[in-house]
């Protein structure tokens, strides 16, 4: 019997999805299921030190769920996940605390606390983790703000004082609070304009390469994907295609296809040259 279009599509990204000896993150046949419905079914990929992968994929494939399986904010039905060497799903209490103190993540809508300040916001996690002196943590505090673009005055507010954009940046600051080694975005430009998104890809790209920072991104935004990502993840067919974006171009897979070839594909890639 000939293989199905999905699973010739998979087997022949074999050698690209894979390769890395030692990778920052290893996902082994992840399945995800709620209820009768299975969102992944054998997702298995894995990133590189120092890589920046983007992760999307159409309505309902399960972008934002995978990204929290990885990080333990949920549990997937069965698989293996490996972050900086560790088994997820093997470690104590203690032990989980430590690996998540390792990473930052930037939720969608900044997931700051509304009671307060920026610089309170991201001392949070230097106060949770560490015993380091309170004027230290303060003054961390103040090179993280600078360090995502804001200026002083902005460690003093309040997230509903914020734009929007602000907002983003602010949070992108705390999840930087503790020199993390990966960091995880969760679609970091939605609700930003258009010069506004382009900006923070700017500033991704430059914290990924001045900090060596291993970045995970979920995105529906093709010019972000253009813009920073070194491979890109695409949940299809409750699987995993991993590819160059060049790669991914010469796939014949609809969703795929219809992706990058469509009106919005082709536009960032002309802007991108």
């Amino acid at each position: 019997m000939p293989s199905s279009p999905s699973s010739s599509l998979i087997s022949g990204f074999e050698m690209i999805a894979g390769g890395e000896d030692h990778p920052v993150i290893r996902v082994s046949g992840l399945r995800t299921r709620f209820g009768q419905q299975v969102v992944h079914d054998g997702v298995d990929f894995s990133v590189a030190k120092g890589e920046v992968m983007g992760l999307v994929g159409g309505s309902g494939t399960g972008k934002s769920v995978l990204l929290r399986e990885i990080v333990g904010l949920m549990e997937p039905t069965e698989g293996r996940i490996e972050v900086l060497g560790r088994d997820t799903r093997q470690l104590s209490e203690r032990e989980r605390i430590a690996l998540q103190a390792r990473w930052g993540m930037l939720f969608q809508d900044g997931a700051l606390f509304s009671s307060l300040t920026v610089l309170e916001n991201i001392q949070v996690p230097l106060k949770e983790h560490t015993s380091l002196p309170r004027d230290l943590i303060e003054e961390i505090a103040r090179v993280k703000v600078a360090m995502v673009g804001l200026g002083s005055e902005a460690g003093d507010k309040y997230p509903s004082q914020l734009s929007g954009g602000m907002r983003k940046r602010a949070g992108l600051a705390r999840a930087l609070a503790m020199d993390p080694e990966i960091l995880f975005l969760d679609e970091p430009t939605a609700g930003l304009d258009p010069i506004g998104a382009n900006a923070f890809d700017e500033l991704i790209g430059n914290l990924q390469k001045s900090l060596g920072l291993t970045v995970v991104m979920v995105t529906h935004d093709l010019d972000s994907l253009y813009a920073i990502c070194d491979r890109i993840a695409v949940l299809v067919d409750k699987k995993v295609v991993v590819g160059t974006i060049d790669d991914l171009l010469k796939q014949d897979h609809p969703w795929i296809h219809d992706y990058f070839h469509g009106p919005r594909g082709r536009a960032a890639g002309a802007a991108r040259g």
